[in-house]
């Protein structure tokens, strides 16, 4: 570009110039020298050239005035020079010093001075300086017009950079927009993908929540149907619990057929042993699998195959006892039969002698009869009953004393009672009428003494249980009255046939009813507690002075098979607490020792599921043995124990 060549030459030019040859020392300034002393060189003129100038010229006059002036000021050292004539370098600095003081006057003496020095001096110095004048002003002239070509150039060349500036702010403005397009776009299609990805998103989402829904209608259903089989499994594990119970009901039932009637003890061809052995270890079979229904799990199916098969091989035991009785019965009667031939005919022989004897004596007999047989029975039923008000908890020895006088009566041998000797042979129907009245008597102990006095169950049920070992008819007779007095001893809850009316009814239930009066509530619940507290004592006491020890006649298992059934019938408000309380107080001890962990589990079941059905079904009126059963059933839970009764016998009694 010309430009570019022109600014080479100028600095090609600037650079050859004495201003351009200048030599820089850092030193200059601590050293007091002048920077551009080294360029410039000022031809030594004399001290009076400016006032040759001032006369040739006004203008020059001035100006080399200005310059003698500063000359004159400048140092006394210069003034001595000048006044000698020697010639000094003037500097350009001392020449246009603002500081220099204005020019002094001169007079015309000293201008005529002036004139004649100045026209001594040389010559040829003037004609040097004004030369080196004249150049020097051409330069600066030429330096000027270079000056004024650069600053064009400059102009130049500022103008052509501030146009390129603008281009190139217009080219990088371009490609800011199109980077802020290129950007923009970027972001929309970022957008546009972000979108897509955020509905591809939606839509797993919504698959997603399709599959949940489905797994949690399909868990829902599952779980109905766990529930629906699980109220399966309830309801038929309730039906096998019933089962079982009936089984176990009966495998007790058929136990007491393999105890030893009085009939067969007489036989030692026939041996019970085996057959009671077997049937209690049925029995124990049976009722480990019975309590289980306080776990928390059900009766399985394998329980209940266990309960039919016990129940299946205790009827083959009753069955093939019963074929030994048969056929025992059977020998013992024709041998009896061929006795009794024989006797028959011995006393048909005698009986021909001796019936004309008797017909004679038989009338005089039934004159006499008549006439004793009511004194007699108040004599039996008074030898019969008044051992039985006799005994107390006192001491063994008066116990013993009533025990002996009721097995004297029973046994047709004579006792005395009231002065007067008596004995069921004296009647055919002595031994029924003694029996009869005392089981009678048993049970009214228990309703009214027993009732009235808790203690005095046990000494009650101590003579009960001896005289009911040695004479069993006793202690059917007395099952009978007390099942007829207190259903409830069976355990049996009576219900009201059509037809009945309510005063029945209510005898029915153990009521006492007199002239259409029922008795108080508290007074039945009295009377129904002596009897079940006389019930629970007789099955667990023995009477200790008897010989021989062979099972109790209505031992312990009864107990158990009773509080079994109780458990299987839906309880009555007031009446099935009380007896349940009364019952577990009296023989819960005894039931503790005989059936312990089973026992236990039947504790809890009366707790957790019985109790609260006895409680739905009772009033708040009703609520005093109720709060008995629960504490006595939440003490025995807590302590894992069930104290012994206050007033059981123990063997220092029976010695004393």
């Amino acid at each position: 570009m010309p430009s570019e060549g022109l600014r080479w030459e100028t600095l090609e030019a600037l650079k050859n110039s004495p201003k351009g040859k200048l030599k820089y020392s850092p030193d200059w300034l601590e050293k007091g020298e002048d920077i551009l002393a080294g360029c410039i060189e000022v031809s030594s003129l004399s001290p009076l050239s400016g006032q040759i100038l001032k006369r040739l010229s006004p203008r020059p006059l001035l100006k080399t005035r200005s310059l003698s002036s500063c000359v004159r000021d400048t140092s006394p050292e210069i003034s001595e020079d000048l006044a000698a004539g020697a010639s000094v370098p003037i500097s350009p600095r001392q020449i246009s010093s603002p500081t220099s003081p204005p020019p002094v006057s001169i007079h015309a003496e000293e201008d005529e001075q002036v004139m004649s020095s100045l026209f001594k001096l040389d010559f040829v110095h003037l004609h040097s300086f004004i030369r080196q004048t004249l150049i020097h002003s051409e330069e600066t002239a030429e330096l000027s017009l270079r000056q004024e070509q650069q600053e064009r150039l400059v102009a130049t060349a500022a103008k052509c950079e501030s146009e390129q500036l603008k281009r190139y702010e217009e080219l990088m403005e371009l490609k800011q927009r199109q980077e802020y397009q290129s950007m923009r776009d970027m972001l929309e299609k970022e957008t546009q993908e972000s979108l897509g990805r955020q509905e591809k998103l939606r839509e797993e989402h919504r698959h997603r929540m399709k599959i949940l829904n489905l797994r949690l209608r399909e868990a829902e259903q599952q779980r109905l149907r766990e529930a629906e089989l699980e109220r399966q499994r309830q309801v038929e594990g309730r039906e096998r619990h019933r089962a079982i119970n009936a089984i176990q009901e009966e495998v007790l039932q058929l136990n007491q057929l393999l105890q030893p009637r009085p009939s067969t003890l007489t036989d030692p061809a026939l041996d019970h042993t085996p057959y009671i052995t077997r049937g209690n270890q049925l029995c124990s079979q049976v009722s480990e699998v019975v309590p289980a229904s306080a776990d928390v799990s059900p009766h399985t199916v394998e329980d209940l195959t266990v309960a039919e098969r016990a129940l299946q091989e205790m009827r083959s035991l009753v069955r093939n006892l019963q074929d030994e009785v048969a056929q025992a019965t059977e020998r013992k009667r024709k041998e009896q039969e061929e006795e009794e031939e024989k006797k028959k005919r011995h006393e048909e022989l005698k009986a021909q002698q001796e019936e004309q004897k008797k017909t004679a004596a038989r009338s005089a007999k039934e004159k006499v009869r008549r006439l004793s047989t009511k004194k007699f029975k108040m004599e039996l039923q008074k030898a019969a009953t008044t051992p039985v008000s006799q005994i107390a908890n006192i001491s063994g020895a008066p116990l013993k004393e009533a025990f002996e006088k009721i097995d004297k009566l029973l046994s047709s041998r004579p006792v005395t009672s009231a002065g007067k000797t008596v004995s069921t042979s004296q009647h055919p129907q002595g031994l029924e009428f003694v029996s009869y009245k005392l089981a009678e008597k048993f049970v009214k102990q228990g309703e009214e003494e027993v009732a009235s006095n808790h203690s005095a169950a046990f000494p009650i049920a101590a003579v009960a249980s001896g005289i009911w070992e040695l004479h069993p008819k006793i202690g059917e007779l007395i099952l009978a009255h007390l099942h007829k007095k207190c259903p409830y001893a069976v355990p049996h809850y009576p219900p009201m046939e059509s037809g009945t009316s309510v005063e029945d009814y209510q005898k029915i239930l153990g009521y006492r009813v007199d002239d259409s009066k029922v008795e108080g509530q508290d007074s039945f619940l009295k009377r129904m507690s002596g009897m079940i507290r006389l019930y629970a004592a007789i099955i667990q006491m023995r009477w200790p002075y008897t010989g021989k020890q062979g099972p109790h006649p209505h031992g312990l298992n009864h107990g158990w098979r009773w509080l079994a059934q109780i458990l299987n019938m839906e309880p009555l408000a007031d009446i099935t607490a009380t007896i349940l309380f009364d019952f577990l107080e009296v023989c819960g001890n005894a039931l503790m020792k005989l059936y312990r962990g089973q026992f236990w589990k039947l504790i809890l079941l009366i707790y957790e599921e019985y109790f609260p059905r006895i409680e739905a079904v009772t009033s708040t009126g009703q609520m005093g043995s109720v709060t008995r059963l629960k504490q006595f059933l939440e003490t025995s839970l807590r302590t894992k124990q069930i104290p012994v009764p206050k007033s059981e016998l123990g063997s220092a009694f029976f010695r004393s």
